[in-house]
């Protein structure tokens, strides 16, 4: 199976390896991995700021860079939820509205796209670690992904996974909102990591990057010693 890859910017300058861990477990999958080295931004950070007009400038673009009939993956739940369920709006009247439609409907987050689309589970992933999940907003809100990340985890050899308190409840990160209500989103960080550190666990992993960046912030100012990890890293552990 053809995929397109789109690698979002938290991954593209932070944490690239998360990208390429990607690539080795949908290419293990069986997919061939196209990556267009054009693309940018899926246009959510100008949106949620409320530059609309710029946001869709951006979004035009997106939609240039992916077009085609193959899926889009990407490692990011943050970015896929942002493309399915507000591109239709936003390009809504416009030109672009039937293609803006067609994309929503192509575009996966990584867990769901192995589970639901290529019917796998099992990777052959070794990582003998206890470890705990973190369900993003965007993951569990916007893609409704609760089980498939999970799925996937029970299948890696060795894992122990221990389920936090209050696991569906926000880290505080939220893009903007970490720096508009910094306060607030320190203490829901930290309160994250006071749950996640109580299951006993060495790790914290979830599906978005920019929930672990802020998470790990706090676990490094609280001096919890957790480690963050996203799913495309374990997944690609043990090989």
């Amino acid at each position: 199976m053809n995929v397109q890859l789109f690698i979002p910017c938290f991954i593209d300058q932070l944490y690239p390896s998360v990208a390429f861990n990607m690539v080795k477990v949908l290419e293990k999958a069986g997919c061939t991995v196209s990556y267009n080295t054009g693309q940018t931004c899926c246009g959510q950070p100008a949106y949620n700021a409320g530059f609309w007009g710029e946001a869709k400038e951006v979004c035009s673009k997106f939609l240039s860079d992916f077009s085609g009939s193959d899926y889009i993956v990407a490692p990011s739940a943050s970015c896929v939820g942002f493309v399915r369920n507000y591109y239709t709006g936003l390009f809504e009247n416009a030109p672009e509205s039937a293609l803006a439609k067609k994309t929503a409907e192509r575009i996966f987050e990584f867990s769901e796209f192995l589970v639901h689309i290529l019917k796998v589970d099992d990777l052959g992933a070794s990582f003998p670690a206890k470890v705990t999940y973190h369900d993003s907003c965007a993951g569990l809100r916007e893609c409704k992904i609760k089980n498939e990340p999970r799925q996937l985890l029970s299948k890696v050899k060795g894992l122990e996974l221990i389920e936090m308190n209050d696991v569906e409840t926000c880290c505080g990160f939220g893009g903007t909102f970490a720096v508009k209500f910094e306060p607030i989103s320190i203490a829901m960080g930290d309160q994250k990591v006071t749950n996640a550190a109580a299951t006993g666990a060495a790790y914290i992993v979830s599906t978005d990057m920019s929930c672990l960046m802020h998470i790990d912030g706090c676990n490094k100012h609280k001096n919890a010693g957790l480690q963050v990890m996203h799913l495309a890293d374990v997944l690609a552990s043990g090989w």
